[in-house]
Protein backbone atom coordinates (compact mmCIF):
# COMPACT_ATOMS: atom_id res chain seq x y z
CA UNK A 1 0.00 0.00 0.00
CA UNK A 2 2.88 2.36 0.80
CA UNK A 3 4.45 1.64 -2.59
CA UNK A 4 1.19 2.39 -4.39
CA UNK A 5 0.91 5.72 -2.55
CA UNK A 6 4.51 6.67 -3.45
CA UNK A 7 3.87 5.96 -7.15
CA UNK A 8 0.61 7.90 -7.08
CA UNK A 9 2.40 10.88 -5.51
CA UNK A 10 4.95 10.77 -8.35
CA UNK A 11 2.21 10.81 -11.00
CA UNK A 12 0.29 13.61 -9.30
CA UNK A 13 3.39 15.78 -8.84
CA UNK A 14 4.15 15.65 -12.57
CA UNK A 15 0.58 15.44 -13.88
CA UNK A 16 0.71 18.78 -15.76
CA UNK A 17 4.24 18.53 -17.10
CA UNK A 18 3.58 16.44 -20.21
CA UNK A 19 4.68 13.21 -18.52
CA UNK A 20 2.15 10.53 -19.60
CA UNK A 21 -0.40 13.23 -20.35
CA UNK A 22 0.26 15.18 -23.55
CA UNK A 23 2.72 15.38 -26.41
CA UNK A 24 3.59 18.66 -28.10
CA UNK A 25 4.52 18.57 -31.76
CA UNK A 26 6.82 21.59 -31.53
CA UNK A 27 9.94 20.61 -29.56
CA UNK A 28 10.88 24.30 -29.18
CA UNK A 29 7.67 25.08 -27.29
CA UNK A 30 8.59 26.43 -23.82
CA UNK A 31 7.70 24.18 -20.87
CA UNK A 32 5.40 26.89 -19.49
CA UNK A 33 3.13 26.40 -22.50
CA UNK A 34 2.48 22.81 -21.42
CA UNK A 35 1.11 23.82 -18.05
CA UNK A 36 2.58 24.44 -14.64
CA UNK A 37 3.17 21.70 -12.06
CA UNK A 38 5.07 21.13 -8.89
CA UNK A 39 7.56 18.93 -10.72
CA UNK A 40 10.41 19.60 -13.11
CA UNK A 41 12.60 17.36 -15.30
CA UNK A 42 15.32 17.30 -12.62
CA UNK A 43 12.78 16.59 -9.89
CA UNK A 44 11.25 13.80 -12.00
CA UNK A 45 14.64 12.08 -12.32
CA UNK A 46 15.30 12.54 -8.59
CA UNK A 47 11.91 11.02 -7.75
CA UNK A 48 12.56 8.01 -9.98
CA UNK A 49 15.97 7.44 -8.39
CA UNK A 50 14.44 7.67 -4.90
CA UNK A 51 11.90 4.93 -5.75
CA UNK A 52 14.70 2.45 -6.39
CA UNK A 53 15.80 -0.14 -8.94
CA UNK A 54 12.57 -0.64 -10.89
CA UNK A 55 12.09 3.07 -11.47
CA UNK A 56 15.72 3.70 -12.42
CA UNK A 57 15.27 1.06 -15.14
CA UNK A 58 11.90 2.59 -16.02
CA UNK A 59 13.57 5.97 -16.47
CA UNK A 60 16.25 4.46 -18.71
CA UNK A 61 13.55 2.93 -20.91
CA UNK A 62 11.48 6.13 -20.90
CA UNK A 63 14.48 7.97 -22.31
CA UNK A 64 13.88 6.03 -25.55
CA UNK A 65 10.26 7.25 -25.87
CA UNK A 66 9.88 10.73 -27.40
CA UNK A 67 6.24 9.80 -27.99
CA UNK A 68 5.59 9.73 -24.23
CA UNK A 69 7.76 12.49 -22.74
CA UNK A 70 8.59 16.10 -23.65
CA UNK A 71 12.16 16.85 -24.89
CA UNK A 72 13.37 18.43 -21.64
CA UNK A 73 12.39 15.29 -19.70
CA UNK A 74 14.18 13.07 -22.21
CA UNK A 75 17.32 15.18 -21.78
CA UNK A 76 17.11 14.89 -17.99
CA UNK A 77 16.66 11.11 -18.15
CA UNK A 78 19.75 10.86 -20.34
CA UNK A 79 21.76 12.18 -17.38
CA UNK A 80 20.23 9.75 -14.90
CA UNK A 81 22.87 8.08 -12.74
CA UNK A 82 22.46 5.08 -10.46
CA UNK A 83 23.68 6.26 -7.06
CA UNK A 84 23.78 2.94 -5.26
CA UNK A 85 25.72 2.03 -2.15
CA UNK A 86 27.67 -1.24 -2.44
CA UNK A 87 26.27 -4.38 -0.86
CA UNK A 88 28.48 -6.11 1.75
CA UNK A 89 30.69 -8.59 -0.05
CA UNK A 90 29.62 -11.41 2.29
CA UNK A 91 26.08 -11.29 0.88
CA UNK A 92 27.37 -11.51 -2.69
CA UNK A 93 29.73 -14.36 -1.85
CA UNK A 94 26.72 -16.25 -0.49
CA UNK A 95 24.92 -15.73 -3.81
CA UNK A 96 27.97 -16.93 -5.79
CA UNK A 97 28.40 -20.05 -3.68
CA UNK A 98 24.67 -20.83 -3.82
CA UNK A 99 24.50 -20.40 -7.61
CA UNK A 100 27.76 -22.14 -8.55
CA UNK A 101 27.64 -24.83 -5.86
CA UNK A 102 31.16 -24.43 -4.43
CA UNK A 103 33.07 -22.15 -2.04
CA UNK A 104 34.50 -18.98 -3.56
CA UNK A 105 38.07 -19.95 -2.58
CA UNK A 106 37.65 -23.15 -4.61
CA UNK A 107 36.19 -21.36 -7.63
CA UNK A 108 38.70 -18.48 -7.77
CA UNK A 109 42.31 -18.04 -6.81
CA UNK A 110 41.54 -14.42 -5.81
CA UNK A 111 38.18 -12.68 -5.23
CA UNK A 112 38.65 -8.95 -4.63
CA UNK A 113 36.23 -7.73 -1.91
CA UNK A 114 36.34 -4.16 -3.27
CA UNK A 115 33.77 -3.80 -6.11
CA UNK A 116 34.78 -2.57 -9.57
CA UNK A 117 31.32 -1.17 -10.07
CA UNK A 118 27.95 -1.06 -8.34
CA UNK A 119 24.54 -0.71 -10.00
CA UNK A 120 20.96 -1.12 -8.83
CA UNK A 121 20.67 -4.77 -9.92
CA UNK A 122 24.22 -6.11 -9.73
CA UNK A 123 27.69 -5.56 -8.36
CA UNK A 124 30.94 -6.40 -10.20
CA UNK A 125 34.11 -7.74 -8.52
CA UNK A 126 37.52 -8.54 -9.95
CA UNK A 127 38.70 -12.13 -9.56
CA UNK A 128 41.52 -14.41 -10.75
CA UNK A 129 40.89 -17.91 -12.05
CA UNK A 130 42.95 -20.95 -11.09
CA UNK A 131 44.78 -20.73 -14.43
CA UNK A 132 45.79 -17.10 -13.74
CA UNK A 133 43.29 -15.34 -16.01
CA UNK A 134 41.74 -12.15 -14.68
CA UNK A 135 37.94 -12.04 -14.83
CA UNK A 136 35.06 -9.84 -13.77
CA UNK A 137 32.32 -11.47 -11.70
CA UNK A 138 28.91 -9.83 -12.00
CA UNK A 139 26.65 -10.87 -9.11
CA UNK A 140 22.96 -10.09 -8.81
CA UNK A 141 22.02 -8.50 -5.50
CA UNK A 142 19.90 -10.51 -3.06
CA UNK A 143 16.11 -9.93 -3.14
CA UNK A 144 16.30 -7.54 -6.12
CA UNK A 145 14.17 -9.84 -8.31
CA UNK A 146 11.38 -10.01 -5.70
CA UNK A 147 11.31 -6.19 -5.41
CA UNK A 148 11.09 -5.82 -9.19
CA UNK A 149 8.18 -8.27 -9.42
CA UNK A 150 6.30 -6.43 -6.64
CA UNK A 151 6.80 -3.02 -8.27
CA UNK A 152 5.74 -4.29 -11.68
CA UNK A 153 2.52 -5.66 -10.20
CA UNK A 154 1.65 -2.19 -8.87
CA UNK A 155 2.57 -0.52 -12.17
CA UNK A 156 0.32 -2.91 -14.12
CA UNK A 157 -2.76 -1.71 -12.24
CA UNK A 158 -1.89 1.94 -12.99
CA UNK A 159 -1.19 1.17 -16.66
CA UNK A 160 -4.48 -0.69 -17.06
CA UNK A 161 -6.43 2.25 -15.60
CA UNK A 162 -4.52 4.72 -17.79
CA UNK A 163 -5.30 2.72 -20.95
CA UNK A 164 -8.97 2.81 -20.08
CA UNK A 165 -9.43 6.41 -19.00
CA UNK A 166 -6.64 8.59 -20.50
CA UNK A 167 -5.86 9.81 -23.99
CA UNK A 168 -2.16 8.94 -23.82
CA UNK A 169 -3.06 5.45 -22.58
CA UNK A 170 -5.23 4.82 -25.62
CA UNK A 171 -2.51 6.15 -27.91
CA UNK A 172 0.52 4.39 -26.46
CA UNK A 173 -1.13 1.34 -24.83
CA UNK A 174 0.77 1.59 -21.57
CA UNK A 175 -0.12 -2.00 -20.62
CA UNK A 176 1.59 -3.33 -23.76
CA UNK A 177 4.57 -1.03 -23.18
CA UNK A 178 4.83 -2.16 -19.56
CA UNK A 179 4.68 -5.81 -20.65
CA UNK A 180 7.61 -5.13 -22.99
CA UNK A 181 9.45 -3.41 -20.13
CA UNK A 182 8.81 -6.46 -17.91
CA UNK A 183 10.24 -8.79 -20.56
CA UNK A 184 13.32 -6.58 -20.87
CA UNK A 185 13.84 -6.63 -17.10
CA UNK A 186 13.44 -10.41 -16.95
CA UNK A 187 16.10 -10.75 -19.64
CA UNK A 188 18.40 -8.40 -17.75
CA UNK A 189 17.95 -10.49 -14.59
CA UNK A 190 18.91 -13.69 -16.45
CA UNK A 191 22.72 -13.70 -16.71
CA UNK A 192 22.69 -16.93 -18.72
CA UNK A 193 20.85 -14.99 -21.44
CA UNK A 194 23.46 -12.21 -21.20
CA UNK A 195 26.24 -14.80 -21.56
CA UNK A 196 24.53 -15.97 -24.76
CA UNK A 197 24.35 -12.35 -25.98
CA UNK A 198 28.09 -11.94 -25.36
CA UNK A 199 28.85 -15.09 -27.37
CA UNK A 200 26.62 -14.11 -30.30
CA UNK A 201 27.89 -10.52 -30.44
CA UNK A 202 31.46 -11.83 -30.30
CA UNK A 203 30.78 -14.06 -33.32
CA UNK A 204 28.87 -11.43 -35.27
CA UNK A 205 31.48 -8.70 -34.68
CA UNK A 206 34.43 -10.99 -35.40
CA UNK A 207 34.89 -9.48 -38.92
CA UNK A 208 35.81 -6.20 -37.20
CA UNK A 209 39.20 -6.64 -35.46
CA UNK A 210 38.90 -3.14 -33.97
CA UNK A 211 36.04 -4.39 -31.77
CA UNK A 212 36.31 -6.83 -28.88
CA UNK A 213 33.49 -8.48 -26.93
CA UNK A 214 34.76 -10.13 -23.70
CA UNK A 215 33.62 -13.74 -23.60
CA UNK A 216 31.90 -15.44 -20.66
CA UNK A 217 33.43 -18.30 -18.68
CA UNK A 218 30.42 -20.60 -19.06
CA UNK A 219 31.38 -22.99 -16.25
CA UNK A 220 31.20 -20.05 -13.84
CA UNK A 221 27.91 -18.57 -15.06
CA UNK A 222 24.35 -19.03 -13.80
CA UNK A 223 21.11 -17.06 -13.77
CA UNK A 224 22.45 -14.72 -11.05
CA UNK A 225 26.23 -14.89 -11.62
CA UNK A 226 28.11 -13.89 -14.79
CA UNK A 227 31.86 -14.42 -15.07
CA UNK A 228 33.58 -12.92 -18.11
CA UNK A 229 37.01 -11.77 -19.27
CA UNK A 230 38.15 -8.66 -17.42
CA UNK A 231 37.92 -5.48 -19.49
CA UNK A 232 40.69 -2.96 -18.95
CA UNK A 233 41.03 0.41 -20.58
CA UNK A 234 39.60 3.92 -20.64
CA UNK A 235 35.99 4.99 -21.03
CA UNK A 236 35.36 6.52 -24.44
CA UNK A 237 34.33 9.81 -22.82
CA UNK A 238 37.56 10.00 -20.77
CA UNK A 239 40.27 9.45 -23.40
CA UNK A 240 43.28 11.74 -22.73
CA UNK A 241 44.03 14.28 -25.43
CA UNK A 242 47.64 13.06 -25.55
CA UNK A 243 46.47 9.61 -26.60
CA UNK A 244 44.26 11.08 -29.30
CA UNK A 245 47.29 12.75 -30.88
CA UNK A 246 49.26 9.49 -30.78
CA UNK A 247 46.48 7.12 -31.90
CA UNK A 248 43.63 7.91 -34.27
CA UNK A 249 40.21 6.91 -32.95
CA UNK A 250 38.56 7.14 -36.39
CA UNK A 251 38.92 3.38 -37.14
CA UNK A 252 37.28 2.48 -33.82
CA UNK A 253 34.30 4.79 -34.38
CA UNK A 254 33.80 3.63 -37.98
CA UNK A 255 34.06 -0.06 -37.01
CA UNK A 256 31.56 0.45 -34.18
CA UNK A 257 28.95 1.97 -36.50
CA UNK A 258 29.48 -0.67 -39.20
CA UNK A 259 29.41 -3.54 -36.72
CA UNK A 260 26.25 -2.35 -34.98
CA UNK A 261 24.40 -1.77 -38.26
CA UNK A 262 25.31 -5.34 -39.25
CA UNK A 263 24.11 -6.57 -35.89
CA UNK A 264 20.77 -4.78 -36.27
CA UNK A 265 19.86 -5.36 -39.91
CA UNK A 266 21.65 -8.63 -40.70
CA UNK A 267 21.37 -10.50 -37.40
CA UNK A 268 18.26 -8.76 -36.03
CA UNK A 269 19.58 -7.79 -32.59
CA UNK A 270 19.71 -4.28 -31.13
CA UNK A 271 21.95 -3.53 -28.16
CA UNK A 272 19.64 -0.95 -26.64
CA UNK A 273 22.21 0.67 -24.38
CA UNK A 274 25.62 1.26 -26.07
CA UNK A 275 26.44 4.30 -23.94
CA UNK A 276 30.00 5.43 -23.03
CA UNK A 277 29.91 3.55 -19.72
CA UNK A 278 29.60 0.23 -21.57
CA UNK A 279 32.57 0.83 -23.88
CA UNK A 280 36.31 0.94 -23.16
CA UNK A 281 39.33 1.72 -25.32
CA UNK A 282 41.90 -0.95 -24.44
CA UNK A 283 45.67 -0.66 -24.26
CA UNK A 284 46.04 -2.34 -27.68
CA UNK A 285 43.69 0.29 -29.20
CA UNK A 286 40.60 -1.88 -29.52
CA UNK A 287 37.07 -0.98 -28.47
CA UNK A 288 35.70 -3.34 -25.80
CA UNK A 289 31.90 -3.78 -25.70
CA UNK A 290 30.20 -5.30 -22.65
CA UNK A 291 27.04 -5.14 -20.50
CA UNK A 292 24.78 -6.76 -23.10
CA UNK A 293 21.80 -7.48 -20.85
CA UNK A 294 19.38 -5.24 -22.78
CA UNK A 295 19.17 -6.69 -26.29
CA UNK A 296 16.03 -6.32 -28.42
CA UNK A 297 15.27 -8.87 -31.15
CA UNK A 298 13.79 -7.66 -34.45
CA UNK A 299 11.80 -10.07 -36.71
CA UNK A 300 12.99 -10.36 -40.34
CA UNK A 301 10.00 -8.61 -41.94
CA UNK A 302 10.17 -5.65 -39.54
CA UNK A 303 13.92 -5.54 -40.10
CA UNK A 304 13.34 -5.07 -43.84
CA UNK A 305 10.87 -2.26 -43.18
CA UNK A 306 13.26 -0.45 -40.85
CA UNK A 307 16.04 -0.76 -43.41
CA UNK A 308 13.75 0.79 -46.05
CA UNK A 309 12.94 3.64 -43.66
CA UNK A 310 16.62 4.50 -43.20
CA UNK A 311 17.38 4.24 -46.93
CA UNK A 312 14.44 6.51 -47.78
CA UNK A 313 15.44 9.01 -45.07
CA UNK A 314 19.04 9.19 -46.31
CA UNK A 315 17.76 9.80 -49.87
CA UNK A 316 15.32 12.48 -48.62
CA UNK A 317 12.20 10.57 -49.72
CA UNK A 318 9.79 11.76 -47.02
CA UNK A 319 6.62 10.22 -48.48
CA UNK A 320 8.24 6.79 -48.65
CA UNK A 321 9.38 7.10 -45.03
CA UNK A 322 5.83 7.98 -43.98
CA UNK A 323 4.34 5.08 -45.98
CA UNK A 324 6.73 2.55 -44.46
CA UNK A 325 6.03 3.79 -40.92
CA UNK A 326 2.27 3.55 -41.52
CA UNK A 327 2.76 0.01 -42.79
CA UNK A 328 4.35 -1.19 -39.53
CA UNK A 329 2.22 0.89 -37.15
CA UNK A 330 -1.33 0.91 -35.78
CA UNK A 331 -3.72 3.65 -36.85
CA UNK A 332 -5.77 5.05 -33.98
CA UNK A 333 -9.24 6.53 -34.17
CA UNK A 334 -8.00 10.12 -34.49
CA UNK A 335 -5.18 9.42 -36.97
CA UNK A 336 -4.55 12.57 -39.05
CA UNK A 337 -2.99 11.09 -42.17
CA UNK A 338 -2.58 14.30 -44.16
CA UNK A 339 -0.92 16.09 -41.26
CA UNK A 340 1.34 13.10 -40.58
CA UNK A 341 2.46 12.92 -44.22
CA UNK A 342 3.11 16.67 -44.32
CA UNK A 343 5.05 16.83 -41.03
CA UNK A 344 7.12 13.74 -41.83
CA UNK A 345 7.93 15.01 -45.31
CA UNK A 346 9.06 18.38 -43.94
CA UNK A 347 11.20 16.73 -41.26
CA UNK A 348 12.92 14.40 -43.77
CA UNK A 349 13.55 17.39 -46.05
CA UNK A 350 15.26 19.19 -43.12
CA UNK A 351 17.36 16.09 -42.45
CA UNK A 352 18.45 15.92 -46.09
CA UNK A 353 19.40 19.61 -46.03
CA UNK A 354 21.02 19.84 -42.56
CA UNK A 355 24.12 17.72 -42.12
CA UNK A 356 24.10 18.17 -38.32
CA UNK A 357 20.85 16.18 -37.93
CA UNK A 358 21.65 12.54 -37.16
CA UNK A 359 19.90 9.30 -38.09
CA UNK A 360 18.99 8.59 -34.47
CA UNK A 361 17.33 11.99 -34.14
CA UNK A 362 15.40 11.36 -37.35
CA UNK A 363 14.03 8.01 -36.14
CA UNK A 364 12.98 9.43 -32.75
CA UNK A 365 11.44 12.46 -34.45
CA UNK A 366 9.44 10.14 -36.72
CA UNK A 367 8.12 8.36 -33.62
CA UNK A 368 7.14 11.63 -31.95
CA UNK A 369 5.32 12.98 -35.01
CA UNK A 370 3.52 9.66 -35.52
CA UNK A 371 2.28 9.59 -31.93
CA UNK A 372 1.09 13.19 -32.09
CA UNK A 373 -0.88 12.44 -35.27
CA UNK A 374 -2.56 9.31 -33.86
CA UNK A 375 -0.25 6.55 -35.11
CA UNK A 376 1.11 3.97 -32.66
CA UNK A 377 4.58 2.87 -33.78
CA UNK A 378 6.20 -0.47 -32.82
CA UNK A 379 8.53 -0.31 -29.79
CA UNK A 380 11.46 -1.59 -31.90
CA UNK A 381 11.45 1.72 -33.78
CA UNK A 382 12.08 3.71 -30.59
CA UNK A 383 14.78 1.25 -29.48
CA UNK A 384 16.48 1.61 -32.88
CA UNK A 385 16.40 5.40 -32.64
CA UNK A 386 17.85 5.38 -29.12
CA UNK A 387 20.57 2.87 -30.09
CA UNK A 388 21.59 4.99 -33.10
CA UNK A 389 21.60 8.12 -30.94
CA UNK A 390 23.84 6.42 -28.35
CA UNK A 391 26.17 5.23 -31.11
CA UNK A 392 26.42 8.76 -32.47
CA UNK A 393 27.22 10.05 -28.99
CA UNK A 394 29.98 7.45 -28.55
CA UNK A 395 31.42 8.21 -31.99
CA UNK A 396 31.43 11.93 -31.19
CA UNK A 397 33.54 11.20 -28.09
CA UNK A 398 35.88 8.99 -30.12
CA UNK A 399 36.18 11.11 -33.25
CA UNK A 400 34.29 14.42 -33.36
CA UNK A 401 35.25 15.11 -36.99
CA UNK A 402 34.09 11.76 -38.39
CA UNK A 403 31.46 11.93 -41.17
CA UNK A 404 28.97 9.49 -39.70
CA UNK A 405 26.30 10.00 -42.34
CA UNK A 406 28.65 8.83 -45.10
CA UNK A 407 29.67 5.75 -43.07
CA UNK A 408 26.03 4.89 -42.30
CA UNK A 409 25.03 5.23 -45.96
CA UNK A 410 27.87 3.03 -47.21
CA UNK A 411 27.30 0.40 -44.53
CA UNK A 412 23.56 0.23 -45.21
CA UNK A 413 24.39 -0.50 -48.85
CA UNK A 414 26.74 -3.23 -47.67
CA UNK A 415 24.01 -4.61 -45.37
CA UNK A 416 21.59 -4.68 -48.30
CA UNK A 417 24.08 -6.67 -50.38
CA UNK A 418 24.61 -9.07 -47.46
CA UNK A 419 20.85 -9.55 -47.09
CA UNK A 420 20.46 -10.21 -50.82
CA UNK A 421 23.29 -12.72 -50.64
CA UNK A 422 21.62 -14.38 -47.67
CA UNK A 423 18.40 -14.86 -49.65
CA UNK A 424 20.33 -17.11 -52.04
CA UNK A 425 21.66 -19.35 -49.29
CA UNK A 426 21.21 -23.10 -49.67
CA UNK A 427 18.46 -23.22 -47.03
CA UNK A 428 16.42 -20.45 -48.69
CA UNK A 429 16.87 -21.89 -52.18
CA UNK A 430 15.83 -25.34 -50.92
CA UNK A 431 12.71 -23.84 -49.30
CA UNK A 432 11.74 -22.06 -52.52
CA UNK A 433 12.30 -25.25 -54.53
CA UNK A 434 9.93 -27.13 -52.21
CA UNK A 435 7.28 -24.43 -52.77
CA UNK A 436 7.74 -24.67 -56.54
CA UNK A 437 7.47 -28.46 -56.34
CA UNK A 438 4.18 -28.20 -54.45
CA UNK A 439 2.88 -25.66 -56.99
CA UNK A 440 3.81 -27.92 -59.91
CA UNK A 441 2.20 -30.93 -58.25
CA UNK A 442 -1.04 -29.32 -57.07
CA UNK A 443 -1.46 -26.56 -59.68
CA UNK A 444 -3.10 -28.63 -62.47
CA UNK A 445 -5.59 -30.21 -60.06
CA UNK A 446 -6.55 -26.82 -58.59
CA UNK A 447 -7.06 -25.30 -62.07
CA UNK A 448 -9.19 -28.32 -63.07
CA UNK A 449 -11.38 -27.89 -59.95
CA UNK A 450 -11.92 -24.17 -60.66
CA UNK A 451 -12.83 -24.84 -64.30
CA UNK A 452 -15.23 -27.57 -63.21
CA UNK A 453 -17.02 -25.23 -60.81
CA UNK A 454 -17.25 -22.58 -63.54
CA UNK A 455 -18.72 -25.06 -66.01
CA UNK A 456 -21.37 -26.17 -63.48
CA UNK A 457 -22.10 -22.58 -62.42
CA UNK A 458 -21.22 -23.43 -58.80
CA UNK A 459 -18.29 -21.00 -58.29
CA UNK A 460 -18.86 -18.82 -55.23
CA UNK A 461 -16.94 -15.85 -53.92
CA UNK A 462 -16.93 -15.10 -50.22
CA UNK A 463 -16.34 -11.52 -49.00
CA UNK A 464 -15.12 -12.06 -45.48
CA UNK A 465 -15.62 -8.51 -44.26
CA UNK A 466 -19.40 -8.60 -44.89
CA UNK A 467 -19.80 -11.75 -42.81
CA UNK A 468 -17.72 -10.65 -39.83
CA UNK A 469 -19.48 -11.18 -36.51
CA UNK A 470 -18.60 -7.62 -35.46
CA UNK A 471 -20.39 -6.18 -38.50
CA UNK A 472 -23.51 -8.25 -37.84
CA UNK A 473 -23.35 -7.30 -34.16
CA UNK A 474 -23.20 -3.59 -35.03
CA UNK A 475 -26.13 -3.89 -37.46
CA UNK A 476 -28.14 -5.68 -34.77
CA UNK A 477 -27.21 -2.95 -32.28
CA UNK A 478 -28.47 -0.23 -34.66
CA UNK A 479 -31.72 -2.15 -35.22
CA UNK A 480 -32.22 -2.52 -31.47
CA UNK A 481 -31.63 1.20 -30.95
CA UNK A 482 -34.15 2.11 -33.66
CA UNK A 483 -36.73 -0.29 -32.23
CA UNK A 484 -36.18 1.05 -28.69
CA UNK A 485 -36.56 4.62 -29.99
CA UNK A 486 -39.86 3.77 -31.72
CA UNK A 487 -41.17 2.05 -28.60
CA UNK A 488 -40.19 5.06 -26.48
CA UNK A 489 -41.98 7.40 -28.87
CA UNK A 490 -45.11 5.22 -28.82
CA UNK A 491 -45.09 5.08 -25.01
CA UNK A 492 -44.73 8.87 -24.74
CA UNK A 493 -47.56 9.44 -27.23
CA UNK A 494 -49.80 6.93 -25.47
CA UNK A 495 -49.15 8.45 -22.05
CA UNK A 496 -49.90 11.94 -23.38
CA UNK A 497 -53.25 10.75 -24.82
CA UNK A 498 -54.19 8.87 -21.62
CA UNK A 499 -53.53 11.98 -19.50
CA UNK A 500 -56.89 13.40 -20.68
CA UNK A 501 -58.89 10.32 -19.69
CA UNK A 502 -60.35 10.32 -16.19
CA UNK A 503 -59.51 7.33 -13.99
CA UNK A 504 -60.42 6.05 -10.53
CA UNK A 505 -56.69 5.68 -9.70
CA UNK A 506 -54.43 8.68 -10.03
CA UNK A 507 -50.82 9.57 -9.25
CA UNK A 508 -49.78 13.23 -8.79
CA UNK A 509 -53.20 14.12 -10.18
CA UNK A 510 -52.80 12.11 -13.39
CA UNK A 511 -54.07 8.65 -14.37
CA UNK A 512 -51.83 5.86 -13.03
CA UNK A 513 -51.64 4.04 -16.37
CA UNK A 514 -50.47 7.22 -18.12
CA UNK A 515 -47.81 7.88 -15.45
CA UNK A 516 -46.54 4.28 -15.62
CA UNK A 517 -46.19 4.48 -19.41
CA UNK A 518 -44.39 7.83 -19.06
CA UNK A 519 -41.88 6.45 -16.51
CA UNK A 520 -41.17 3.39 -18.70
CA UNK A 521 -40.51 5.68 -21.67
CA UNK A 522 -38.20 7.91 -19.58
CA UNK A 523 -36.20 4.89 -18.32
CA UNK A 524 -35.75 3.50 -21.85
CA UNK A 525 -34.75 6.93 -23.20
CA UNK A 526 -32.19 7.46 -20.41
CA UNK A 527 -30.79 3.98 -21.03
CA UNK A 528 -30.31 4.78 -24.73
CA UNK A 529 -28.58 8.09 -23.96
CA UNK A 530 -26.24 6.62 -21.33
CA UNK A 531 -25.38 3.65 -23.56
CA UNK A 532 -24.57 5.98 -26.48
CA UNK A 533 -22.39 8.29 -24.40
CA UNK A 534 -20.44 5.66 -22.46
CA UNK A 535 -20.03 2.68 -24.77
CA UNK A 536 -20.28 3.79 -28.40
CA UNK A 537 -17.13 5.98 -28.36
CA UNK A 538 -15.03 3.33 -26.61
CA UNK A 539 -16.08 0.53 -28.98
CA UNK A 540 -15.56 2.74 -32.03
CA UNK A 541 -12.06 3.62 -30.80
CA UNK A 542 -11.21 -0.07 -30.51
CA UNK A 543 -12.69 -0.90 -33.91
CA UNK A 544 -10.96 1.93 -35.75
CA UNK A 545 -7.46 0.87 -34.79
CA UNK A 546 -6.00 -0.54 -37.97
CA UNK A 547 -2.70 -2.21 -38.59
CA UNK A 548 -1.05 -3.06 -41.87
CA UNK A 549 -0.39 -1.74 -45.35
CA UNK A 550 -2.31 1.15 -46.78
Amino acid sequence: MLRRRQILQLLLRHRNSGVFSSIQLDPNLPPAARGQSQGSPTQFVTDLEALGTTFVKLGQLLSTRPDMLPPEYLAALERMQEKVAPVPVEQLIAVVESELGAPVNKLFLVFDPVPLGCASIAQVHRAVLRDGREVAVKVQKPDVAAQLRSDLGVLRSFASAADRFTRVGRRVRLSDWLAEFSRTLRMELDYEAEAGNLQRFGQHLAPYPELWVPQPILDLCSKRVLTLELVGGVRVDAIPQVRRTEQSMDPLAAALVRGYLDQIFVHGEIHADPHPGNLRVTADNRLAIFDLGMVAHVPPRLRERLLKVLFAAIDGRGEEVADEIIAISTRLEDFEEERYLRETGQMIARYAAISSMSEGQVVLEVVRIATFCGLRTPPELSVLGKALLNLENVCHHLSPELDLRRIVERQLQSVLRARLKKTFSQANVASEMIELQLLARQGPRRVSEILGLLAENRLQMKVTGLEESRLMENIQKVANRVAAGLITSALLLSSAMLMRIESRWSLFGYPVVAMVLLMIAVVIALGLIISSLLFDRRSSADEREERGLR
